[in-house]
């Protein structure tokens, strides 16, 4: 039985993917997330032989079992140009492939912006770029889980609805899960910084996704104000959300077993990973706590 939250930061995979396993270890984290190349380049060489030796010998040495992967930020998973769009799927399923290399489970993904095309075409077209993708895959063991997103711009997926449609429309939408990150959601305007808040925004998601398809969590505090629209991290207690909102969710036995991922800004060295990790373990069993599930669309969380 998990003990408590699984907690742990975003690591560079600069000079090798393993070498985000050893950062990861030296600030204390439980698990790891990665970008499984260059996040602001559409090609990449292969791992090499080398590479995927070091990183499976660096995750059994460091013991950080779970490591989940960040999909690149040039994909646009739902734009109407059809050639971007294109190119965007090629990435993504290569990507699937790099984290069925180095059994990564989840690959967590921006869903996508419609760049004008309007919110429900744009949803349309995310779904149907899952789908190939899916396709594509078939048989892998990597599942995708898209992000909440802070809704800037014309970016979808900052409403619980917008995530329920886009699975709703993909093919074999059981293998997609969701990633919540605490910074867009409270930019998107679920105010989360309350206990009545929280519960109301986990009811709401549980009623309107299913808390058994919640797989991850970003924590990340918000420079921006409430219902803002701009995706703007912050360290944990330095931003609008407050301490009080990741008490309660650490505490959570609902989410204990669940990677949770640090997205924080990085300074020139870790220290703010280690500030960070330790701030959250402090606020564990302050107030332990599991909420009763209302109106589930499942009883089995992040399966």
């Amino acid at each position: 039985m998990v003990k408590g939250p699984l907690l742990g930061a975003h690591m560079s995979i600069a000079g090798g993917v393993g070498n985000a396993l050893l950062d990861g270890k030296k600030v204390g984290c439980d698990i790891v997330q990665i970008f499984t190349k260059s996040s602001r380049q559409w090609a990449a060489q292969p791992y090499s032989k080398e590479d995927i030796e070091r990183f499976f010998h660096n995750r059994k040495e460091t013991g950080i079992s779970t490591v989940i992967a960040h999909d690149s930020y040039l994909l646009n998973l739902g734009s109407p140009d059809s050639e971007l769009r294109k190119k965007s799927v090629r990435a993504f399923i290569d990507e699937m492939e790099r984290c069925e290399t180095l059994s990564i489970s989840l690959l967590i993904a921006h869903p996508g912006a419609h760049m004008g095309a309007g919110e429900a075409q744009g949803i349309r077209t995310i779904a149907a770029s899952l789908s190939e993708i899916q396709t594509a895959c078939a048989g892998y063991k990597v599942k995708i889980a898209l992000e909440t997103t802070a809704g800037q711009g014309s970016t979808l997926g900052y409403r619980f609805e917008q995530i329920r449609a886009i699975m709703d429309t993909t093919r074999n939408s059981e293998r997609v899960r969701v990633c919540l990150d605490t910074e867009h959601v409270f930019a998107a305007g679920y105010d989360i910084r309350s206990r009545e808040g929280y519960e109301r925004t986990f009811d709401e998601f549980d009623a309107i996704i299913g808390l058994k398809f919640l797989a991850a969590f970003h924590l990340n505090d918000s420079k921006k104000e409430f219902h803002s629209r701009v995706d703007r991290h912050e360290h944990i207690g330095k931003g609008h959300i407050g301490v009080d909102a990741f008490r309660l969710l650490v505490n959570d036995q609902r989410f204990w077993g669940l990677p949770m991922s640090l997205e924080t800004p990085k300074g020139p060295d870790l220290n703010e990973d280690r500030r960070n990790l330790r701030l959250l373990r402090s606020l564990i069993g302050a107030e332990a706590f599991t909420l009763p599930a209302k109106r589930s669309r499942g009883k089995n969380i992040g399966q």
